[in-house]
């Protein structure tokens, strides 16, 4: 089964295969194992570094993805505790129309620096207030219901900011030959997801791993 008819399952219906668990060697040395748990690029990813950071770990993602949801508390936690030479950022995948809607709602927020403010809210209206949010006009309706000048929010929405960071998203997305998600890319080299990692949980202890790696290996 392919990575992306994944998204819609639920964790505990994945396959065997699919939710592999640690090898007793590997657990026991703190490691996982290539191929398993995680992939190697066979073309590194370009990485977009800010001055002073030495890693790049990026987290595809999908507003709409139940999955998505549930691994964003634990993501929230785990960058609590990010080390100072890791550089972290969030791409909205755009696989299909649907996605892409959703995508240009992430970049239009980032792009009105209301970020930070509205993210979780946009999880909250689809997935506990039961918000499709399904076409441009549901998304600045929305958006204006949050506070936000609705034309404003629609030109930034249609903008051209926004389709070139859409554009740059879908790069790195293919890069990564990312199909499912949640997942974290690891310095343009690895990616692990639910499926791979064993749980979501299990995907930040992964990515940690692939951390530590990337220093001491080139």
């Amino acid at each position: 089964m392919k990575r992306r008819e994944l998204l819609q399952l639920p964790l505990a219906a994945l396959p065997a295969a699919s939710v592999a668990l640690v090898p007793a060697a590997a657990q026991a040395q703190g490691g996982f194992v290539e191929g398993t748990h995680f992939v190697r690029l066979g073309s590194p990813a370009q990485v977009s570094l800010p001055p002073g950071k030495k890693i790049e770990v990026v987290e595809f993602f999908w507003y709409g993805c139940p999955h998505c949801n549930s691994f964003e508390p634990l993501l929230e936690d785990w960058l609590k505790r990010l080390p100072a030479d890791v550089a972290f950022r969030q791409v909205h995948v755009g696989f299909t129309p649907m996605h892409q809607l959703h995508q240009r709602l992430f970049f239009a927020l980032e792009e009105l620096g209301q970020l930070g403010a509205l993210h979780r809210r946009v999880f909250a209206a689809m997935h506990i207030q039961n918000k499709r949010l399904l076409s441009e006009s549901e998304i600045v309706d929305w958006a204006a219901a949050q506070g936000l000048d609705a034309a404003k929010f629609r030109a930034a929405y249609t903008g051209f900011n926004v389709d070139a960071k859409a554009r740059q998203a879908r790069r790195i997305t293919d890069a990564y030959k990312i199909d499912a998600v949640p997942a974290l890319g690891v310095n343009g080299r690895f990616f692990t997801q639910g499926g791979l990692a064993g749980g979501l949980a299990r995907m930040t202890q992964v990515a940690d791993f692939l951390i530590q790696r990337s220093r001491t290996q080139a």
